[in-house]
């Protein structure tokens, strides 16, 4: 096993960031418990240097302060593979911020890395295999396992000399200051836990939906959210979105209809099957308030939709144009550029790379690597 050194008091982890004050680059990665109780948390902390690697224990540790500095100064290179729930949940449960990112997942997009999971690449740079299924543990458990802690300490212990491999074939490319830009924009995300926002906006396939089958989706979400949390367990594990989606689409409003959509199994049927009928019928109810002017918010993907409406052919040569500059570079289509910045470019029809950069969404890499096509299309 990879030597590693347990920080499991206020103590230890006030001494250990002192030491790290000194260093330029830290690994760092978290576990969580998500996929075993409804309020996720933090439940171990991995760091490492370039000498030592680090388990940091949040459910034995209360001050966290000295973690801060380390995490929020910007001498110290934090190396992370696939930052952005990462950054959230230090967000979320210590007011930790990240600053002078090195993310190697996002590096991977800019050099055209199609495996770039974690364990296909420490199998391809080290010839280490990774068995990723320690992802769905339940880290709140105590004591971890002599495999889990094997698994969380590899996670750290190779990511400072993956993040040179990959930085060194970034400056070969010419791509290291887009890869830099999309770190620096990376650190800004923050932990969103608005209980007031509807939570179909978060939900995937409401592109297309109109306002009777939101209002359902909602009333289903939010049933489903209030029995997680009295089981204190996971959405998935109470109703999946797939089952959750064929309810929308079919509408069930009796017990017969709701046994017929197949959308639940009949163990479920059995525990949720009166509420999931109570939230369907709830929704079409609150759809016909919204028919006489209570307004509802619109498909998060609305805007895509507009585009598509109102410039079907500025967003079809927008497309065309993305895919071909992905074929040449080796970037995926998406990460290229997103559908809801094709929206917004097409809507807004620039006519100079200034206008370009000014629309919400796009960056400095984008512009100089698609800006003087994209303009064409508008002149």
């Amino acid at each position: 096993m990879i030597e590693y050194t347990l920080i499991s008091s206020n103590q230890e982890l006030k001494e250990v960031c002192q030491e790290l004050t000194s260093q330029t680059k830290i690994a760092m990665d978290i576990e969580a418990d998500s996929m075993h109780h409804f309020k996720e948390r933090v439940c171990l902390i991995q760091m490492a240097n370039s000498k030592r690697n680090y388990l940091i224990d949040p459910l034995t540790i209360t001050d966290f302060s000295p973690l801060k500095p380390i995490c929020e100064t910007s001498t110290i290179t934090k190396i992370f593979h696939g930052a952005d729930f990462d950054i959230r949940s230090l967000d979320r449960d210590f007011d930790i911020k990240i600053s002078n990112l090195f993310d190697t997942e996002i590096a991977c997009r800019f050099l055209g890395i199609q495996k770039r999971n974690l364990a296909a690449l420490l199998k391809k740079h080290f010839n280490l295999n990774i068995d990723k299924s320690f992802q769905k543990r339940d880290w709140s458990l105590r004591p971890l396992s002599k495999q889990m802690i094997e698994y969380s300490i590899t996670d750290v212990a190779y990511l400072i000399e993956l993040a040179e491999i990959l930085k060194k074939k970034l400056i070969e490319s010419g791509r290291l200051s887009w890869a830099m830009e999309e770190f620096e924009l990376q650190t800004a995300v923050r932990y969103d836990g608005h209980e007031d926002t509807p939570l179909f906006m978060k939900f995937k396939g409401t592109g297309k939906m109109g306002k009777e089958s939101l209002a359902i989706l909602e009333s289903l979400l939010q049933m489903r959210a209030s029995i997680a949390e009295h089981k204190n367990l996971p959405l998935f594990k109470i109703i999946s979105a797939e089952s959750i989606a064929t309810l929308t689409l079919r509408k069930p409003q009796s017990m017969n209809e709701l046994k017929q959509s197949n959308a639940l199994s009949p163990k479920q049927i059995a525990m949720y099957g009166e509420r999931c009928l109570e939230a369907i019928i709830k929704g079409l109810q609150e759809s016909r308030s919204f028919s006489k002017g209570v307004k509802v918010p619109n498909s998060p993907k609305k805007r895509f939709l507009d585009a598509n409406l109102a410039e079907p052919e500025k967003v079809k040569s927008l497309k065309d144009l993305r895919q071909s500059i992905s074929e040449k570079t080796g970037i995926e289509p998406g990460f290229l550029i997103n559908n809801a910045t094709i929206a917004a470019i097409a809507l807004s029809k620039p006519l100079s790379e200034e206008e370009l950069l000014k629309i919400e969404g796009t960056r400095d890499w984008q512009v100089g690597l698609l800006g003087k096509e994209v303009i064409k299309l508008f002149k």
